[in-house]
């Protein structure tokens, strides 16, 4: 689908159109054209009728910095990172890429993001706000940090709530496990995603095409993005504790278990050396004929196991 986004009379209207109509616009006019999961037919028109070069999937996919950010003496192309939220996944970080050319910006993406209809809503409501296709680019990253600092708040919070888990059954204990790992999971995601930003602020306020009021912006951008960079490290730190916590919250919990092991070995060690010795089969033991023989044995088997659960009791150590 190809949406554009054009200004007419000082005021901004969205159409979408055909590859057709792409040969009739008026290259002054266009402010932005979102294409939304194109066909190669679709971007190779864009390409021919707006002389414009498009990067393709795989390229915008590629991980190495000179491929997120390029600037020559027509084009910045940008590929960068948004955070999609899919279901029984969580957030994955799926590839945008921008392409700013003169006074337009062309925009490809391959899903439907909430972010795009929002910021196309205050679009065609404040058309004197965004003149041309740097301003609708810094509109989108601004809109987006926004975003990302919400997700990374609401995050903060899931994981203090998950510091107040009560850990008593074997069953609490793998629910916290889970808890982890699904947290570091999203963190290093949201990370990632902000690291990605960092990096293409700090080209775009290096770039001539630029102008200066945008650097403004850009440059408060990168220090939002910078403190929520600060915000995910803390996150890691306070997971790192919490799964500190949690193991030796399970070291105190076996070392109980050991201890109650331990100290039942010790209660039935003195009654078991009793009855070893008179269980012996030597020809001669004095008690073996006597009368109360049996019941003493008995009794010193009670004692002595008795005694060692007074002391530990006295100690504390039971």
């Amino acid at each position: 689908m190809i949406k554009l986004y054009s200004r007419v009379n000082g005021r901004i209207t969205m159409s979408a159109i055909e590859t057709e109509q792409l040969g009739s616009l008026d290259s002054g006019e266009i402010v932005w054209i979102d294409l939304i999961s194109p066909h190669p037919e679709e971007i190779t028109a864009v390409e021919k009728s707006l002389n414009v070069e498009l990067p393709t999937r795989q390229e915008s996919e590629e991980i190495e910095y000179s491929a997120r950010f390029w600037e020559d003496e027509q084009h910045i192309t940008i590929n960068t990172y948004f955070l999609i939220r899919r279901e029984h996944i969580g957030y994955i970080n799926e590839t945008v890429s921008f392409t700013l050319r003169d006074q337009f910006l062309v925009t490809i993406r391959f899903s439907e993001l909430r972010i795009f209809t929002e910021f196309a809503r205050k679009l065609l409501l404040s058309p004197s706000a965004f003149r041309d296709g740097a301003h609708v680019l810094a509109g989108i990253i601004e809109q987006r940090i926004e975003l990302d600092a919400d997700i990374l708040e609401a995050l903060a919070k899931e994981i203090v709530s998950a510091s107040r888990h009560n850990l008593k059954s074997i069953a609490d204990r793998d629910s916290f496990l889970e808890y982890i790992t699904s947290f570091e999971d999203m963190n290093m995601t949201i990370r990632e995603n902000l690291i990605d930003k960092q990096r293409i602020l700090s080209a775009l306020l290096k770039s001539w095409r630029i102008p200066e009021e945008l650097r403004r912006e850009f440059t408060t951008m990168i220090k939002d993005v910078n403190s929520l960079v600060i915000t995910a490290n803390f996150n890691f730190e306070r997971l790192d504790f919490l799964q500190d916590l949690f193991l030796n919250h399970l070291s105190v919990e076996q070392n109980k278990v050991i201890k109650i092991f331990t100290v039942m070995s010790v209660i039935f060690l003195p009654p078991t050396l009793i009855a070893s010795i008179y269980g012996m089969n030597f020809r001669v033991l004095p008690e073996l004929g006597w009368q109360f023989g049996y019941p003493l044995a008995l009794f010193l088997m009670v004692v002595s196991g008795l005694l060692p659960v007074y002391i530990f009791k006295k100690k504390g150590w039971f």
